[in-house]
């Protein structure tokens, strides 16, 4: 079994052209979002539209919901919230009514995965999932050997074993019997880790691993800038967080 998993592609269509490239030329076929297809990026009908033919699972993220009305965008950042704004203005009626219709979670069991935006203990609340502290709070709230998270836009692998040692892995964790894990693939369109490369994750057999590829952030840049979003959020993809 191969499988890949991406989120927080946030409007980049040049990001998210490069990753779906990238998992293609790896032979990979099924492909899994975690949310936030939309939101501070300059494309978001076209990265929306993508996800859909490429993806054969999609979940909500909280700028989907915001971006189609589903919750209040006063709970967002100042940048996020003129980025919403402008998306809600830009964005085909069809393609809002698809954002608010996204689940917030999916149980696969062919796969032992379970797929959520925020934290499963909460989805709704949007929590960010960050520390191996975070992680144990969360365990008891999902029943499958995988979880998938997003939102934080910051990639690992926390393994938690059958006798409740923790362990964070950065790049790559084999899948061992008893032990159950909690993997972030990271953003594809707005990395925070400080490696502005675009992050997702892939599942081969039991090999979970954390990939990075370059994609070409200037463009991205002069969309966005043609557009008139903030520039905080054009400096941002080159730096990384």
């Amino acid at each position: 079994m191969s499988y890949a998993v991406i989120s927080d592609v946030h409007s980049n269509r040049e990001a998210l052209q490069t990753v779906l490239q990238e998992i293609e030329g790896k032979g990979i076929k099924d492909i899994l979002f975690l949310g936030d297809a939309v939101g501070y990026g300059p494309a978001p009908d076209e990265c929306l539209e993508t996800l859909v033919s490429a993806c054969s699972v999609l979940i909500a993220g909280n700028h989907d919901w915001g971006a189609a009305d589903k919750m209040g965008i006063g709970r967002f950042n100042p940048f996020a919230r003129l980025a919403l704004g402008w998306t809600r203005e830009v964005m085909k009626k069809g393609n809002l009514t698809l954002l608010k219709g996204l689940p917030l979670t999916a149980e696969l069991r062919d796969k032992g995965a379970f797929l959520v935006h925020g934290s499963p203990k909460e989805p709704e609340k949007w929590q960010y999932l960050l520390t191996p502290e975070d992680a144990e709070e969360n365990f008891p709230f999902f029943a499958q050997p995988l979880c998938f998270v997003g939102h934080s836009h910051l990639p690992f692998i926390i393994e938690r074993t059958s006798e409740g040692d923790m362990t964070v892995h950065r790049n790559e964790a084999t899948v061992t019997d008893g032990s159950r894990y909690i993997i972030n693939p990271g953003s594809v369109g707005q990395p925070r880790d400080g490696d502005p490369r675009a992050s997702f994750a892939v599942v081969e057999n039991n090999l979970i691993t954390i990939r990075r590829v370059e994609y070409d952030i200037p463009k991205t840049q002069a969309e966005m800038r043609a557009a008139g979003l903030p520039e905080f959020l054009v400096e941002r993809l080159e730096r990384g967080w």
